[in-house]
């Protein structure tokens, strides 16, 4: 789903609105809300709803009432009512799936019917827009500035300016409770705006900001990502993953979201299999479980006293040795039933891309050999050779007498 501007040229090449993100059709924004009911006609004596979802900077989308029944459509400029003055912003709902949206963000209809739409933005709305957004990067620039000097333990991350250029909120992540009322001065009297602060959490940093994350996509929070759940390290220990935090981290500095998606599969698959803490009691001593598959279904156990050697089981083999554990019985040893050999992916597919030759890492390391020292002596002309070497042949040949 792209705009025209974002389609490719004639040399193939994609040409880009270059609006980075604002857009008036809206079809490269983030968070962009597909209307499948958009072509279907509303039934006999119902009445359109009359609310719209307006997209600002970022992710930040608010739902205004349309009071005066404009006809707007996707993709529209409009001003909007704001706090203060006006605000500009890009419709990017409109009918019956508005409705679904509101009640999916808790939002009433009487709550939204307070925010109205004044008009489509004209030429000098639009004009302004783009002046002010224009200047975002230098304020936050210089806001950061303050912020050093007055020794502040902030980042302000972001910057988002009114669409009438007469407030600029500023978003900001901190660890700690901070006290910016002087900021707050030196940067009305410096810029000549309304200043508004927000603290957001790293993660809503990492949405605004967006990014590549580690497997060469779009950060989710930046695309399609709404809603932030808690992310432990229970997660990462159900996928039997290593806590690593440099891996395990995202850009945020959090731990990836993504360890949430997979979790349901794993937490299905780990229902009927045996606890990581299992002992096995044998009369060889007492096993431990040190490490399981989940999806082959296999554990390994080593004997207290022999930590060297593990013994693959199935994991129907541990529940019925620890079935007979609970009646007081003991098995003979771990040898009995563990599995000769497991076989990973890896290792089968090892013959099909090493290929019929046994391929080896150190095939370019060959030792440098010595350059010999030949001495130099008189070279033979070309015309002698040939001379010389037929005299060479007769003088070889044995004499006819």
């Amino acid at each position: 789903m792209s705009c025209a501007s974002c389609a490719s040229g004639n040399d193939g090449k994609v040409r880009g609105c270059k609006n980075n993100g604002t857009c008036g059709s809206d079809g490269c924004n983030k968070l962009t809300v597909f209307d499948w009911l958009e072509n279907m006609a509303l039934p006999s004596g119902a009445e359109p709803f009359y609310f719209v979802e307006v997209r600002f900077k970022n992710s930040r989308k608010e739902f205004f009432h349309n009071s005066d029944k404009l006809p707007l459509l996707i993709g529209d400029a409009v001003a909007v009512q704001a706090a203060s003055g006006h605000d500009v912003g890009i419709i990017t709902l409109t009918g019956e799936l508005v409705k679904v949206q509101m009640k999916r963000k808790g939002v009433s209809a009487e709550e939204a019917q307070h925010s109205k739409i004044y008009r489509k933005a004209t030429q000098k709305d639009i004009d302004i827009w783009q002046q002010a957004r224009s200047r975002e990067a230098e304020i936050q620039k210089k806001a950061r500035e303050i912020a050093i000097s007055l020794k502040l333990e902030m980042k302000i991350s972001d910057v988002e300016l009114q669409g009438d250029a007469s407030k600029a909120t500023f978003y900001y992540t901190a660890e700690s409770r901070i006290d910016f009322r002087q900021l707050i001065k030196d940067m009305a009297r410096a810029f000549n705006l309304r200043i508004d602060m927000r603290q957001i959490g790293y993660r809503q940093e990492a949405q605004r900001l967006g990014g590549i994350g580690s497997c060469g996509r779009e950060l989710c929070c930046s695309t399609w990502l709404s809603d932030f759940r808690a992310v432990s390290t229970a997660s990462a220990r159900y996928q039997q993953l290593a806590l690593n935090p440099q891996k395990l981290a995202g850009q945020c500095g959090k731990l990836k979201c993504c360890l949430n998606f997979e979790l349901d599969t794993y937490l299905d698959a780990l229902k009927d299999f045996p606890p990581s803490d299992s002992r096995l009691q044998t009369e060889k001593g007492t096993a431990f479980c040190q490490k399981m598959d989940i999806f082959k279904g296999v554990l390994w156990f080593t004997y207290k006293n022999d930590a060297t050697n593990w013994h693959a089981l199935h994991k129907d083999q541990v529940t019925e040795i620890l079935e007979l554990n609970r009646k007081g019985k003991k098995i003979d040893a771990l040898e009995d039933y563990s599995i000769a050999e497991v076989i990973s992916d890896d290792a089968q597919n090892e013959s099909f891309e090493r290929g019929p030759v046994e391929d080896s890492l150190t095939r370019f390391d060959r030792p440098k050999r010595a350059k010999s020292r030949r001495k130099k002596g008189p070279r033979r002309s070309q015309q002698q050779q040939p001379n010389e070497r037929g005299h060479r042949q007769q003088s070889s040949k044995p004499n006819d007498s």
